[in-house]
């Protein structure tokens, strides 16, 4: 019998360090999607409150702490990630387990959002696009989630079948901004 061996999106690749800036794989824990029955938006906050210290987050935020999050995801849907959600959230919104679905990332460094800027239309400068602000964006031609989670701190999410396209559009990214330092 083979035994088979568990590997992570980015398993071996990163992390990856071109002049300041440095690019990570992250280990989220359980991620699941989190849409909320109609009229139940303010029980749903609170329960997730009780539950995991956080509320449901506005559009294009994030609440929570790096051990445990919530990131808005769309109109009316966000992703916790980090914890198991509380089951008692079930009453209150359709919890879908997304735990295998997702690479996420965390690119760091001064020019982090110099990186960005060539993959993404967003505008990521640090007095629009603060700590805990997060958007849905093409990421090149892929759709991707966006979250600053620090001064030049971004937490990126794609598809996982998207990982080497990833790996491959910030890399070439990172080279360029190193190559102008």
């Amino acid at each position: 019998m083979v035994d088979l061996i568990a590997k992570t999106p980015m398993d071996g690749f990163v992390p990856l360090t071109l002049g300041n800036v440095t690019l990570s794989e992250m280990t989220a824990g359980p991620i699941t999607s989190v849409s909320p029955f109609n009229d139940t938006g303010k029980d749903l906050s609170a329960a997730l409150k009780a539950a995991h210290g956080m509320t449901v987050p506005a559009a294009n935020r994030s609440t929570g702490k790096a051990s445990a999050r919530a990131i808005w995801f769309g109109r009316e849907q966000f992703i916790l990630m980090g914890c198991e959600a509380d089951q008692g959230l079930e009453n209150y919104a359709a919890l879908t387990d997304q735990s295998d679905g997702w690479t996420i990332v965390e690119l760091k460094g001064a020019g982090a959002a110099d990186v960005l800027a060539r993959v993404t239309p967003l505008d990521l400068r640090s007095h629009v696009f603060k700590k805990g602000h997060t958007a849905r964006s093409d990421l090149m031609h892929m759709a991707s989630s966006i979250t600053r989670t620090g001064d030049n701190t971004f937490l990126i999410m794609v598809f996982r079948s998207m990982a080497g396209t990833l790996l491959h559009d910030l890399q070439r990214a990172m080279e360029g901004v190193a190559s102008r330092g």
